[in-house]
């Protein structure tokens, strides 16, 4: 290959990886959860919980790994860990986002030497794990607890110019292993104070991303910083609705996703980053639920008063209630919960499904069935969302089978579907009989004639599926024509 030749596609590759998905919302979603059980020092303990993830109905998961200053690698404790969750996300299915962020704010890289070094480390994870091809760089930098200083001494931010400069190198020594990597930025939590001098420097996402625009246009860079957006829309408590706009605030939760595309338009449109159109990942939201009598011995410490748990019904619900808002966003690509199983420790998060001990929450079952509502195109009916429904495995009967009394066409929706059989006649095309009928996406389904009059001659059976929430262009199959006994 000419050595001119490379550079440019290497180009050509980092330009359409960064390309925002034509599907962004709707079914094609990522539906998972944030969850560190499955790292494992050995495959067969990692595989098992895996599987646990995926019963819950994920199919997406978010997995960490923790840099700290003066490393430059991954300990080789830490790879065998990735490796075997990575090999049991292969087996299971599962797609994985790999977030790479320091512990706390004394760890924060804020030096050229250290940016360095939280690259070589990121390159050595591109090396190890070539399945993972999306990564998440930081964690909630808009916050004091990850990210020091948020201020600069004359009251300036301070956290905003750092991380995108954190970011940048990032995405470039990501980019320089595979162009095709995914890199995510920002991984913000969704509120901040914005005020110096308070005792809790933070910065709302609002302010955080302006002044990262800020700093971008003013860097003269001429590639991107990321593929694509982490966000962390939690509500204010788990006692409040996902469903709650802030219109008199900068925090943004999952019902001000306007105010989201509007602050990354700000930001960055008009420049090599894009912004108003960069796909969103939700990569944390969490409800916590309140722990039964019988579970108890399971936890220790004491619960925060600020969390305000919710029973497990209502936990159920507010998570449905949160794919619902997060299908219908179009430059969304997936919501992962924060977890999929509590912690142990009543001061961290009880927001999983299962109980600490891997048992299941009555609230499984409600989520499982909406996640597998949104993955069929049903959960919500969005604007401007047309699903198109095609009839797979479709298996009309034969001439042989027709005659020993069959009527049956078997087959599967590719997403949820309403559908039609009509047995017309083969030379005038008269309808003769006609049956409807609706299907879960990827569920075998059998639509049976018999018992219809069918009447005599030759006929064609015709398969119509169309999507009964969010319908596009009706999809057709036809038999061959049939001579009926």
């Amino acid at each position: 290959m000419s050595r001119r030749l490379f550079p440019l596609i290497v180009a050509l590759l980092i330009a359409a990886a960064a390309a925002p998905s034509a599907l962004a919302g709707g079914p094609a979603m990522a539906f998972g959860a944030a969850e560190d059980v499955v790292r494992a020092p050995d495959l067969v303990s990692a595989k098992a919980e895996m599987t646990l993830f995926r019963l819950a109905g994920f199919s997406s998961i978010r997995v960490t790994s923790q840099w700290l200053p003066g490393q430059v690698a991954p300990t080789e404790a830490e790879l065998t860990v990735l490796r075997n969750m990575s090999a049991a996300a292969q087996l299971s299915g599962v797609k994985v986002y790999l977030s790479v962020y320091p512990p706390g704010s004394r760890s924060t890289p804020l030096t050229p030497e250290a940016r360095e070094e939280f690259a070589a480390y990121l390159t050595v994870l591109a090396q190890q794990l070539p399945a993972i091809d999306d990564v998440i760089i930081g964690n909630e930098p808009n916050l004091n607890r990850f990210w020091l200083p948020q201020f600069n001494p004359d009251g300036s931010n301070a956290s905003s110019p750092a991380y995108l400069a954190l970011l940048a190198r990032s995405y470039d020594a990501l980019k320089a292993i595979d162009p095709r990597t995914r890199v995510w930025g920002g991984a913000l939590a969704p509120r901040g104070i914005d005020r110096p001098g308070t005792g809790r420097d933070t910065h709302s996402p609002v302010k955080f991303l302006r002044d990262m625009g800020a700093a971008y246009r003013a860097s003269g860079r001429t590639l991107p910083v990321m593929d694509g957006l982490a966000f962390h829309p939690y509500a204010d408590s788990s006692g409040q609705s996902p469903g709650t706009p802030h219109p008199r605030s900068t925090t943004i939760g999952l019902a001000d996703y306007p105010r989201l595309i509007q602050t990354l338009g700000v930001a960055f449109d008009g420049t090599a980053q894009a912004g108003s159109t960069l796909p969103i990942l939700y990569d944390e939201f969490g409800v916590e639920s309140r722990i039964p009598a019988g579970k108890a011995k399971l936890y220790t410490g004491a619960e925060p008063a600020t969390t305000r748990p919710v029973d497990e019904i209502t936990q159920g619900q507010f998570y449905g209630e949160a794919l619902r808002l997060a299908f219908c966003q179009p430059t969304v690509v997936g919501i992962l919960l924060f977890h999929s199983q509590d912690e142990p420790a009543l001061g961290s998060w009880q927001s999983g499904l299962y109980y600490a001990d891997g048992t299941p929450k009555t609230s499984l079952y409600p989520v499982r069935d909406a996640m597998a509502r949104a993955r069929g195109g049903s959960i919500a009916r969005c604007e401007g969302l047309a699903l198109q429904v095609s009839a797979t495995r479709a298996r009309f009967p034969s001439q042989a089978e027709l005659k020993r009394g069959s009527r049956s066409v078997q087959f599967r929706c590719s997403l949820d579907c309403a559908w039609e059989l009509r047995a017309s006649s083969a030379t005038g095309g008269a309808m003769r009989t006609r049956l409807t009928g609706y299907g879960r996406a990827g569920m075998p389904l059998v639509a049976s004639l018999k018992g219809r009059k069918l009447g005599r001659g030759r006929i064609i059976l015709t398969l119509i599926t169309i999507h009964p929430v969010n319908p596009g262009t009706p999809q057709s199959r036809e038999s061959s024509p049939l001579q009926l006994p």
